[in-house]
Parts: C-alpha cells; sequence; structure tokens
C-alpha cells in the first residue's frame, strides 16, 4: 500500500511535468513560428526594393537607343541608394550581343573606355547570343572582376535569365559561385530584369539585363538586422532542403528542439528557411520545480503510509499474539486439568493398594510418603524441561538418589540418549522408585556388596527396552505375600506404557525389564516451541 501511494503521486507528478514540459515546446513551437513570419517578411521586402530599383532602370533604358557606361553611372548616382539596398553588390547592366556582332562590341567598349574588355566565355555553337557584363556600379576591384563575363554561358545564369525574358519581370537565380569571389566557394545568386526595345510590328526585342548580384550570406544578414540575439539555428536554401542546396545558415547554439519550414518567394523564386529552436535544457525551471516537489510530497505521503500500516500490522500482530496467549492458556488450563486428574488418580489407586498392603498406619504413612515423594520428584524433573520430553538417565538418576546416597552399593546406569514423553517419564519413574525401595528393604541396596544395574537400550525407533537387574544381595525369598510395589509395576504402570512389564523374583535378585514408547515431538514439543516464538515475538514488539 505505501509503495502503491508513492508510484501513485509520483506518476501524477510525471504526468504534470509532461504537460509542463508540452506546454514549454508549443510556446517555443509559437515563439518559432512568429519569428518565421517575421524572417520571411523581412527578406521579401528586402527582395521587392531590389525588384523595384530594377524595374525603374528597365523602364529607364528600354527608351534609350543605347545604354554608354556614363548614362549607366549617371543613373546610379541618380537613386542614392540607401539601406534597403545592403546586402548586395550593386547594380549592374550586361547587353544582349550576337555571337557575330562580338568583336565589334568588344571594339566599342574599348572606345568607350573600358579597357582589355574582353567577352569571356565565348557562346557556343548553339548559342546564338551573349550577355556580358558590361558595367557594374559602384565601380569596385572586387566588381571590375565580373567585367567581360559571359553569364549566358552558365546554365543556372541562363535559366534565370530565360525565365526573367518569359515573364518580363524580375527574377532570380539559383545558388551560384559569383565571379566576384574570386575562387571562393561563398553561396550568391543574382537578380535580372529584361530590358526591352520595341520592334517591328509590335513586337519587342531584347536588349539586355539590368541586375543585381548578391552574396547570399550578406543579403541574408542585412534583411535580418535585429532577429541577431534570437536563440534559433536559420537555414535558407534553394528550393529544396539539400546540403548542396544551403544559401545562408546563422548558427547561435546546439539546435536540437522543434523546428519550423518557412517557404519565401526572392523574385520569383522559391526559397526553404528553416528555423529550429536551440536544444532546450533537460527540464524547464517549472518542470524541475514541480519535479523536486511531487518527489517530496510522494517520500512524504510514502513514510506517513509506511507507519500507519506497520502500526497496523504491529496492532494486528498484537492482536494474533493475544489470541494466541489465550489460546494457549485454554489448552494449558485443559492440560493442567487433564495431568491433575491422572496425577490424582495415581494418588488414589497408590493411596488405595497401600491401604490394603499395610500392616500399620506407621508403614501405611512411611510407604505413601515414599511414594508420592517419588511422583513429586518426577514432577519436578518434568517442570525443569516445561513438561517437554525428558532423558531416560535424568528420571533414573532422580529416583535413585535417595538410595544411592550415603550407601556403600554400587547402582550402575549405561544406555543410549533416549528422551521420553511427560506421561511415559512418569509411568518409569514410579517403577523405579518400586524398584529402588524394594531393593533398600529387602534386595541389592540393603547391603554393602549390593550391586543394581540399570541399562537401557532402542529396540526400534519407537522402543526402548530398560532392565533393572539386582546382584550381591541377600537371597529372595520365593514364596512371600504379593505386595504393592508389585501390583503398581504390573498393572498401572504396564497400562500407562501400553506394554507388558516383566517382572521376576529369582533367588540372586530381581530382574525387570520395561518397554517404553519413544514418542515423536508431539504437541507437548509443539506447543512448547510456538510458546516460546510468541513470548520473542512480544518481547520484540516495540512499545508505543
Amino acid at each position: 500500500m505505501p509503495l502503491a501511494i508513492f508510484f501513485t503521486i509520483f506518476t501524477m507528478t510525471l504526468l504534470g511535468v509532461w504537460a509542463i514540459e508540452r506546454a514549454e515546446s508549443e510556446a517555443r513551437r509559437a515563439d518559432l513560428e512568429q519569428l518565421a513570419v517575421e524572417a520571411s517578411a523581412a527578406l521579401e521586402r528586402r527582395a521587392n526594393a531590389n525588384a523595384a530599383y530594377l524595374r525603374s532602370g528597365a523602364a529607364l533604358f528600354a527608351t534609350q537607343d543605347n545604354v554608354a557606361p556614363s548614362m549607366f553611372q549617371t543613373f546610379i548616382g541618380q537613386l542614392r541608394l540607401d539601406s534597403n539596398f545592403r546586402g548586395a553588390d550593386g547594380i549592374g547592366w550586361a547587353a544582349r550581343v550576337d555571337g557575330a556582332d562580338i568583336p565589334e562590341f568588344e571594339q566599342a567598349m574599348e572606345e568607350s573606355g573600358a579597357t582589355d574588355f574582353k567577352v569571356e566565355p565565348l557562346p557556343r555553337a548553339d548559342q546564338v547570343y551573349a550577355v556580358p557584363v558590361t558595367n557594374l556600379q559602384p565601380e569596385t576591384a572586387r566588381n571590375r572582376l565580373a567585367i567581360g563575363y559571359n553569364m549566358f554561358s552558365e546554365g543556372v545564369r541562363r535559366s534565370a535569365m530565360i525565365e526573367a525574358e518569359e515573364t518580363a519581370r524580375p527574377t532570380a537565380s539559383g545558388k551560384v559561385v559569383l565571379k566576384q569571389e574570386a575562387g571562393t566557394e561563398a553561396s550568391g545568386f543574382l537578380v535580372y530584369m529584361p530590358v526591352f526595345t520595341a520592334g517591328e510590328g509590335n513586337t519587342r526585342e531584347l536588349r539586355g539585363f539590368i541586375y543585381s548580384p548578391f552574396n547570399a550570406q550578406d543579403f541574408v544578414d542585412s534583411a535580418l538586422q535585429g532577429l541577431e540575439n534570437r536563440p534559433v539555428q536559420l537555414a535558407i536554401y534553394d528550393e529544396v532542403v539539400a546540403p548542396d542546396r544551403l544559401m545562408a545558415s546563422r548558427v547561435t547554439g546546439e539546435p536540437g528542439g522543434e523546428s519550423v519550414v518557412k517557404r519565401v518567394e526572392i523574385a520569383n523564386r522559391e526559397w526553404v528557411m528553416v528555423l529550429q529552436s536551440l536544444q532546450p535544457a533537460a527540464l524547464s525551471r517549472l518542470s524541475l520545480i514541480a519535479l523536486i516537489a511531487g518527489l517530496v510530497c510522494s517520500t512524504l505521503a510514502l513514510a506517513i503510509a509506511w507507519l500507519l500500516t506497520r502500526q497496523a500490522v504491529e496492532a494486528r500482530q498484537v492482536i494474533e499474539l493475544l489470541e494466541e496467549q489465550a489460546a494457549i492458556r485454554n489448552s494449558l488450563t485443559r492440560e493442567l486439568n487433564h495431568r491433575v486428574k491422572n496425577t490424582l488418580a495415581n494418588v488414589l489407586s497408590i493411596v488405595s493398594l497401600t491401604r490394603r498392603r499395610a500392616d500399620s498406619i506407621e508403614s501405611f504413612a512411611e510407604s505413601l510418603d515414599g511414594r508420592i515423594r517419588a511422583l513429586s520428584a518426577t514432577h519436578d524433573l518434568l517442570t525443569q524441561s516445561e513438561w517437554g520430553t525428558t532423558p531416560v538417565r535424568s528420571v533414573i538418576e532422580v529416583e535413585m538418589a535417595p538410595y544411592a546416597q550415603g550407601r556403600d552399593a554400587v547402582v550402575e546406569m549405561d544406555g543410549p540418549h533416549v528422551e521420553l514423553a511427560p506421561n511415559d517419564a512418569l509411568s518409569m519413574g514410579l517403577a523405579i522408585h518400586e524398584l529402588a525401595t524394594n531393593a533398600a528393604k529387602y534386595g541389592a541396596l540393603s547391603t554393602a556388596e549390593g550391586k543394581v544395574e540399570v541399562l537401557w537400550e532402542l529396540v526400534s525407533d519407537d522402543l526402548v527396552r530398560v532392565r533393572w537387574r539386582e546382584s550381591g544381595g541377600p537371597e529372595v525369598q520365593q514364596e512371600r505375600k504379593r505386595g504393592f510395589g508389585t501390583d503398581l509395576i504390573e498393572k498401572i504402570v504396564a497400562h500407562e506404557l501400553r506394554n507388558p512389564v516383566e517382572l521376576m523374583f529369582e533367588p540372586s535378585g530381581v530382574r525387570c525389564t520395561m518397554l517404553i514408547p519413544v514418542r515423536s515431538p508431539g504437541e507437548f514439543m509443539l506447543r512448547a516451541k510456538r510458546m516460546q516464538q510468541r513470548m520473542e515475538r512480544a518481547r520484540n514488539t516495540p512499545e508505543d
């Protein structure tokens, strides 16, 4: 029960912690989605601002017969590009040049001041024209690296220019490495706006492209200014999420929490933005507090329940002990009543037989006194063993002690260790007393040369044979009056032992053989053991 209470409370605590962590996760996801909306809006604003510049330039150049370098520089100067154009490498002009006109175009560019202008690489046989970078402002050493580069020769740029020509709107290219990066692997992209002139029959002809090259990482960083300190990891991919399509990223910690995917349109091209929250702690502060509080409460409940359960168990043990003690008292009372009745019956038999054989009051009193004392001695011996089993040797020694002390007669006792039940020990004690009394008066114990041997042996596991043999005493008279001792041994003792007693009065001395049952420890032993265990439990039971 205490463990059940503990696990119940602790399980409820874990459910509470799980609910708190789930709410925290949902809150992080909501915050991440809000951040994704803000970031995508910032990127789209920056791309739209650049597209507006390109549209205005395309509108201006479409009205001119020729886009001269001086006019392009004047146009860029009048735009007064502000902070909305940060992240780009500038604005450039790339003219459409037919393959046959490239030498003439290169000469015209040198005449206009572009030293060593070359279109590289030249268009392939299957390409009708080239789109070389004609002008790129601001004019820096970095931007001059791109002058003359035929952007139509590269597949990613060519696809973006073709789509821009077809849609007549600003179009971003896929992931490229800008010529300005000078051999690095930095990701970049370009936004193209086609410039058309009117042709014959209400048609339009492509004159070239006004465009902007971007370093992708610089573009993203400039667009997301103000969001740098947000604890998230950001990654932007070109159209699909793949390692080779990564455009830009920002890492501020170890990722591992919730993630949100947001699609962003940058100049008619789709980017995929992946935001991932940082690895959260194992448990939030609120969850940790709830877990500790739940653990304390469950432990306290466990302790209280354990104490109450222990008190209940101890109370039940006390009740059981009292019940057992009452049962023991009842059993002891019944057994005592039974033993008292048996003892009184033995006393009455002894009194009756002694009275019949007595010649005078003195002989009657003397005989009765000795036999009662024999019963008393055996009772004392049984009491010392708590009415359990009693050794054969102990019974014989107790009964022979009054006759052997202070005499010259020899009493020899020998045999294995054998335990007798209480009633059988009483019966054997009476028989030994009668034999010893008779030997002291008339037999071997009445003379100094006399000798008494009491020998016993196990006949089987449940039967012991006790032999009494006298020698060296007066000759036993064969013609004699039958006495009380003979009747006691052959009738009362034989009846109690449930085996015949062989008593012989030979001239050399009295012989007696008794067969006594060796009972397995019965109720008297079981009761004693249970009583001892209960008393030990009672002593070990803590008091209130």
